[in-house]
């Protein structure tokens, strides 16, 4: 067993399989997921686990080039909209209908817990040389 980092067994595996350009959306329990990716969902329960923590987990494994976000999320939800920002200085900003749109195209959705509308983003993987 694993010792530290992502101990999901699907989540770890999913991203070991990722390459530069793959799409990841995070998303909360609300966020309806697209047919197509391949779909890892965390929720446990309401709020857990927290959007936060999920996508400080997948930072810690993935280069990330790009991040896009609904712009909804600004007015909607100012505690993800910070955290948002915080990770990514440059983070394009969406129309929520749009973010739907792209999210279909990702290889992988992870799917939170979180119960607050649009904490959602969507990551396109880097490298790391």
């Amino acid at each position: 067993m694993k010792k530290a980092g992502i101990l999901n067994r699907h989540l770890a595996g999913a991203l070991a399989e990722l390459g530069h350009g793959d799409g990841v959306l995070v998303c909360d329990a609300g966020m309806p997921v697209p047919d197509g990716p391949r779909v890892v969902d965390l929720a446990f329960r309401a709020g857990v686990p927290a959007f936060a923590e999920v996508l400080d987990g997948l930072l810690a494994e993935l280069v990330v080039e790009r991040a896009t976000a609904a712009e909804e999320v600004r007015r909607a939800n100012p505690q993800v909209s910070k955290l948002l920002d915080g990770h990514f200085p440059a983070l394009d900003l969406v129309p929520h209908e749009r973010l739907k749109e792209l999210s279909a195209g990702a290889r992988l959705v992870v799917r939170t817990g979180e119960a607050r509308p649009y904490a959602n983003v969507l990551l396109r993987c880097g490298v790391f040389f």
